[in-house]
């Protein structure tokens, strides 16, 4: 049979091949075989699809874009904060957002090029997609920018009194909505923008989650319990008379326990979920160093008093274990590092509160840790999410001592301290004493022993990381 002659019909003339295509946003479009094999892990099942290609003119463009993104969010953000507080419309940073988001409009729009810079990808894109630093400016600032709207809407409908500085159950719950609807908003913005399937991403999977959030209520109440338990025994706490009675018990037991559920979401959500989910996927030592090392010189520089030795501690202590687990290149390090790094930094936001001392600085570092490990061995922040709402509603509502040097109002029963501060823990509260420290290496020892035999590390850590 005779080979069939070449087609010489336009219409039926072999394909040739495309040229390369840009797209509005100034892109080039690459087909399956276009894409060099050190780039066929962006498209694996899970991964992110960012277009293979930037071009020229458009990638410095999109630099630029990024930059006035980051700019407009933080001009937004300073805008909102100084009309919350003085009612007057800043001029600067108003016209700064607006003119910074019309620039990023028009480089979307207009950046078009046929140039290729392989490099320049490597800017934004690492093998797991967007890269940590740029996805935790992001979330930080939409946190930020949507925390200060909200925070704008309560305070204008009354709900929020900034004048008033009363620590009640109703001025704790709605000033802590504000982060829980700036951290949401933010987490799911970055959730979008790295293609997972939800916020829940962020540490929230895995399996048993009621039963880890309901155990984490009990250890939570417990641990406080046994703390003030020790605290009266040895004559370090004083209770007086029940300072509530009737129905207003459970009303202002309920009340403080929606705030705390909202305290223990929006600390853990940022610190244990979306922080720490995002720095184990892309630290190593060195950066973790770098930021323990930053966070210790900013105190040393520019702060004082407020129990500042508590970070130190922690950042010396967790110097040497995350050295020899980088020196080993032991697998998944890149979660303990993480979690020297979100455990000083959970201390060192600590230091703003009133009435601290470095006992209660390092406390809150230190059960940062515990937090972290009990992702480690339950796959999800649950457990550290009832864990953190039971220990601040029975510290608060309860027992009525001081949390972190603020005393509430409408509270069950009502302690206070007696004694020397380094036993009681003066005005810090519980969290203050020597004390705290036995009962959360107790919480610590009783977290593995329950949770470490019936699941393994390894498999728990899969889950939680991805």
């Amino acid at each position: 049979m005779p080979f069939p002659e070449e087609p010489t019909d336009p219409e039926i003339q072999p394909r040739q091949p495309d040229a390369p295509l840009v797209d509005d946003a100034g892109f080039l479009s690459a087909t399956e075989a276009d894409i060099p094999a050190e780039a066929e892990g962006m498209h694996s099942p899970g991964s992110f699809g960012y277009p293979n290609y930037f071009t020229g003119r458009s990638m410095l463009g999109y630099i630029l874009f990024i930059g006035f993104i980051l700019s407009a969010l933080v001009s937004g953000g300073l805008f909102l904060r100084t009309f919350l507080m003085t009612k007057h419309i800043p001029l600067v940073p108003s016209i700064s957002s607006l003119l910074s988001l019309c620039l990023a409009i028009v480089l979307v729009l207009n950046a078009k090029s046929a140039t290729r810079f392989h490099w320049l990808r490597w800017t934004f894109l690492g093998d797991q997609g967007l890269r940590a630093g740029w996805s935790i400016a992001i979330f930080a600032l939409l946190t930020a920018l949507l925390a200060s709207l909200a925070g704008f809407v309560l305070v204008e409908t009354h709900l929020i009194n900034p004048k008033e500085h009363l620590f009640t159950a109703g001025s704790a719950f709605f000033e802590e909505l504000t982060g829980f609807v700036g951290m949401i908003g933010a987490a799911a913005f970055v959730a979008l923008i790295e293609r997972r399937r939800s916020l829940l991403a962020f540490n929230l999977t895995g399996l048993r989650r009621l039963p880890h959030f309901f155990n984490g209520l009990a250890a939570g109440f417990l641990a406080l319990s046994a703390l003030v338990g020790a605290l009266t025994w040895g004559g370090w706490m004083h209770f007086g008379p029940i300072a509530l009675s009737g129905t207003a018990i459970f009303k202002f037991g309920a009340l403080w326990a929606a705030a705390f559920l909202l305290v223990g979401c929006v600390e853990e959500g940022i610190f244990r979920c979306y922080l720490q989910f995002t720095l184990t996927r892309s630290i190593n030592f060195w950066w973790a160093l770098v930021i323990v090392g930053a966070l210790c010189l900013r105190l040393a520089l520019h702060s004082k008093g407020n129990g500042l030795w508590g970070v130190y501690v922690i950042a010396l202590l967790g110097l040497l274990p995350c050295l020899i687990l980088h020196l080993k290149k032991t697998p998944r390090s890149g979660f303990w590092q993480a979690s020297w790094v979100t455990s000083t930094i959970f201390g060192y936001i600590h230091t703003g509160n009133g009435g601290e001392n470095w006992i209660g600085i390092f406390a809150a570092a230190l059960i940062g840790f515990v937090f972290c490990v009990s992702i480690y061995v339950t796959g999800s922040a649950w457990w550290a999410i009832g864990c953190h709402a039971a220990w601040d509603w029975a510290e608060t509502f309860f027992y009525g001592t001081a949390d972190s040097g603020n005393v509430a109002t409408g509270h069950y029963l009502a302690a206070s301290p007696v004694g020397n501060a380094f036993w009681s823990g003066g005005t810090d509260g519980p969290e203050g004493s020597l004390l705290v420290l036995g009962v959360i290496l107790l919480l610590l020892a009783a977290l593995l022993v329950i949770y470490g035999r019936k699941q393994p590390g390894t498999a728990a850590l899969e889950r939680a990381i991805g």
